[in-house]
């Protein structure tokens, strides 16, 4: 039986103990901008973060991995072929693996290619509304991603000022985030790592994914009430993703 929405607050401080209890390894195929940044976010949640996409070595390191990130943020034939690789490995091992599929928007070859991954059964899709639109060819509206949901048998995560997360069957919105957090490059991709990181300790991929997304606005809430700017939001994220109790997690959700 699946827990109701008014639980999630206390489900997300289980999941939060449950990745710094088990450190669970991400490997992230993502773009160069956003290599740094997610690592060092993975690393405040408690995960550990790999990111070779070496040929001789991506089946393998997708292999050990407790969940896989692919980003199609740097669209270079290498990554592709990382791409195809781990997930190949991932679906043979039943390792969870979400798509993050950075700026469909802007090419008709990322699109394409993205609308091929979505239909290898990605556990989530994280993207913003006008990647889904997109996608699939809609409009982002609360029925269209049920929909999308539905049909891919996945988790669709569209986020933005406010966060909509569904399986098709149940719908979470998360409240929950900082203006700031439009304004350094790779939030997003750090959002989808994390909803990696969660997958891999948690088997229902709703909650999962609402986790992800609700840990990251609370710490975005937080760094943002000292943060000068960007530049100092950028760092005060790391740290309050790291210092982040149960406490303050649950008192801070807004969840709908």
């Amino acid at each position: 039986m699946h827990a109701p929405q008014s639980e999630l607050p206390r489900l997300t401080a289980d999941i939060l103990e449950r990745v710094r209890a088990r450190r669970p390894r991400v490997h992230c195929i993502t773009n160069a901008v956003a290599q740094a940044f997610t690592a060092n976010m993975l690393l405040a949640a408690g995960a550990v973060p790999s990111m070779t996409i070496a040929p001789e070595e991506i089946a393998a390191f997708t292999a050990s991995a407790g969940a896989l990130l692919v980003n199609l943020g740097t669209f270079d034939a290498g990554r592709r072929e990382a791409s195809d690789t781990a997930i190949e490995v991932a679906r043979e091992e039943g390792t969870p693996w979400v798509l993050d599929p950075v700026f469909i928007d802007r090419s008709p070859a990322r699109a394409a290619y993205a609308s091929s991954l979505a239909d290898k059964k990605p556990a989530a899709i994280r993207l913003n509304g006008p990647e889904f639109a997109a996608l699939a060819n809609t409009e982002p509206a609360g029925e269209a991603l049920t929909r999308y949901a539905l049909d891919h048998l996945g988790v669709i995560a569209l986020t933005g000022a406010i966060d909509m997360v569904t399986d098709g069957a149940r719908l979470i919105t998360v409240e929950n985030g900082h203006p700031l957090m439009g304004r350094v490059t790779a939030m997003g991709c750090a959002g989808s790592a994390l909803a990696a990181a969660c997958l891999a300790v948690e088997s229902d991929a709703l909650n999962a994914t609402a986790a992800a997304l609700l840990w990251l606005g609370v710490a975005g809430e937080i760094a943002g009430a000292g943060a000068r700017g960007p530049g100092s939001f950028a760092t005060a994220i790391v740290d309050a993703l790291y210092d982040l109790d149960r406490a303050t997690l649950i008192e801070r959700a807004r969840i709908l």
